[in-house]
């Protein structure tokens, strides 16, 4: 590394959204209402602006910028401090992270001006910034794990906005759950890394990986890699991810695109020194990753709610990334987070361009025709669409491709044939969208909706994505020696680099845009041409199509064998424990101590004679006592 510079505007990257945040949760309501975004829009700019100054000299001359802040514990020898570091891995996060929100906050300008807690939600959108920045930012696990959890705060306060409604209540508790789950095991890794090495620092304890034992620390790898499992929507943890949708779509946008969901990819890529000394772990991230991508595909296949397609699609193309960093792919893996930004927030955008101007519909069997009437939407949205089912040479074409032929030079070839299964389904559904939406005749009445593009603060978000998603691949080529490829050289320096015959790479190529191209044409055949019939494939399909159709049953599996069970449970710890035996206990004492006092009361007569007749025999009880104590002392 040539330097390591201390720059004090860095901290001008969190410090701008989190005082738009805090302005509008505190002077929102009475003072500020619709003109939020007057405060947040340029906020999140100059945090844009600054990562992209930050970025510079850390991409192009491979510096370090590091900005201690204060220290936050020091006890002993625990000793943590909050300081903030950019390095080569933390430069790309920071331009994916500010340039997807600052357009995900300009097209909610527009998306969400109707809605009268206009305020709230530019207080948690910026907030939501923060808390990703400052995690991106860390020079250790424990700042991590905190603006980790806030992370998951934000998104719960978001996918929940509506709160009002039933649904989008029980999604943000779903989520808040679900990801509490991933994050017990990521908080004892945590621990267990402290208890072992006696430090959460980066530097030290990645330096200090080769003293542990492996089962230590395959232990702690497994342990972190279960809250990104959560975090990141791998199996078995992914079904909070599609049921985010009750949030405004702005949100899902942030959540999939840029925020959230990325934290677990980019927590385990900069662990990746604790997770190269775990070749079981890796193993496990791999298989989870590669079956993630495949079983999400097959869902998105069958479900007719656009905004759902489009996150099972982010939950598959998460399994990618997954399977990279588990097969050793580093680059590959954040490539793809990098090419995914700009794809998957146009989608969700597109969608939402599509919910405005028909009511906030959702079911693609009520769509059809749009075309016509959206032209601008439907170019973005194919270009979004393409790109993400890796159609040559849109963004996700090169990142993908990248990624199968890791797998398959980095000794799982099982994958890699796996995950270009999942690429046939990712295009199949894709287009399949792109066609129940677009094309036809419209199924609903264009008298009454009045189908339109979006005004101007929706529509250039859209296009500036449409641009990003049509040239950001191309930070990758040359295959294997793109410029992303050199950025990102230094932070995985230590990694073994597998030499990749140009055979395997343009072989690979070929094949994946073949199956592309035949999930296109099944899209095609099914939902324009009429040549296949989706309905008697179903029924031919039976209950493999019933399997995704339902989520491959995980939903139903929770909720049968984990939901239920542990409801009757605490019913009985109602029952049994609380009310039979705490409240049992304490009402138990009140009564005794109340009939007790019933029986003393009736001692108090009130009549004078009942009272010289106690003084009375108590007289003669004490002198019979004392004569008797006296002749016995005496004797």
């Amino acid at each position: 590394r040539a330097m390591e510079r201390t720059v004090w505007w860095l901290v001008v990257i969190p410090l701008a959204p989190l005082l738009a945040a805090l302005l509008n949760f505190l002077c929102g309501k009475w003072w500020i209402r619709h003109r939020a975004h007057w405060l947040d829009v340029p906020a999140v700019a100059v945090s844009f602006l600054v990562s992209l100054l930050a970025a510079a000299p850390v991409l192009g001359g491979h510096e370090t910028l590091r900005q201690p802040l204060y220290t936050w514990i020091a006890a002993g020898d625990f000793y943590v401090p909050v300081e903030l570091v950019v390095d080569e891995l933390t430069a790309v996060m920071l331009l994916v992270v500010t340039g997807v929100s600052l357009l995900v906050h300009i097209y909610s300008i527009g998306y969400m001006q109707h809605d009268p807690a206009y305020y709230r939600f530019f207080a948690w959108l910026p907030l939501f910034v923060f808390s990703m920045v400052m995690l991106v930012l860390a020079s250790n696990f424990l700042v991590l794990f905190v603006f980790w959890e806030a992370v998951g705060l934000c998104s719960y306060l978001l996918i929940g906005f509506w709160f009002r409604r039933r649904s989008a209540a029980e999604a943000a508790k779903k989520a808040f759950v679900v990801n509490r789950i991933g994050d017990f095991g990521f908080a004892l890794g945590v621990m267990l890394l402290f208890t072992s090495l006696g430090t959460l620092d980066y530097e030290a304890v990645f330096h200090a990986v080769p003293e542990l034992s492996s089962g230590t620390v395959t232990a702690i790898a497994l342990l972190l890699f279960t809250g990104a499992v959560g975090k990141s929507a791998q199996l078995p943890l992914f079904v909070w991810l599609p049921d985010a949708m009750e949030g405004p779509t702005p949100v899902s946008a942030l959540i999939h695109a840029a925020t959230m969901v990325t934290a677990g990819i980019f927590m385990v890529a900069r662990a990746h020194p604790i997770f190269l000394a775990a070749p079981t772990a890796m193993w496990v991230v791999a298989t989870i990753g590669a079956l993630t991508a495949f079983v999400a595909a097959t869902i998105a296949t069958t479900q007719f709610d656009i905004k759902r397609v489009i996150a099972y699609s982010t939950v598959s193309q998460l399994g990618y990334m997954a399977m990279a960093l588990g097969v050793g792919a580093w680059i590959p893996a954040i490539f793809h987070l990098f090419t995914h930004a700009f794809f998957k927030a146009l989608l969700f955008l597109g969608s939402g361009s599509v919910m405005h101007a028909l009511h906030d519909e959702l079911d693609m069997r009520r769509m059809g025709g749009l075309k016509r009437w959206m032209p601008l939407t439907y170019w973005t949205f194919v270009i979004g669409a393409a790109a993400n089912a890796g159609i040559v040479p849109l963004a996700g074409f090169w990142s993908k491709d990248e990624i199968l032929v890791g797998a398959w030079v980095g000794g799982a070839p099982l994958l890699a044939l796996l995950g270009l299964v999942a690429a046939f389904f990712t295009s199949l559904y894709m287009f399949r969208a792109v066609f129940l939406t677009f094309h036809g005749e419209p199924r609903f009445d264009p008298h009454e909706l009045h189908p339109h593009d979006p005004p101007a603060t929706m529509a250039v978000p859209l296009v500036v994505l449409a641009i990003g998603a049509l040239l950001a691949g191309f930070a990758g080529v040359p295959p294997e020696n793109g410029w992303i490829h050199h950025a990102l050289e230094p932070v995985f320096e230590a990694v073994e680099h597998h030499t990749v015959p140009l055979g395997i790479t343009v072989g690979f190529a070929v094949i994946s845009t073949i199956v592309a191209l035949g999930g296109l044409w099944v899209a095609y055949a099914a939902y324009v041409s009429g040549s296949i019939a989706p309905a008697r494939v179903a029924e031919r399909l039976g209950w493999l199509y019933r399997l995704a159709a339902n989520g491959w049953y995980f939903d139903v599996l929770y909720q049968r064998f984990i939901v239920r069970p542990l409801e009757a449970f605490a019913e009985w710890l109602w029952r049994t424990v609380d009310v039979g035996i705490i409240d049992g206990a304490v009402n138990g004492l009140a009564q005794a101590v109340a009939a007790l006092a019933q029986l003393w009361r009736r001692l108090q007569t009130g009549l004078v004679a009942n009272y010289a007749l106690v003084i009375a025999l108590a007289t003669v009880i004490l002198v019979g006592v004392s004569l008797v104590m006296g002749s016995t002392l005496f004797r």
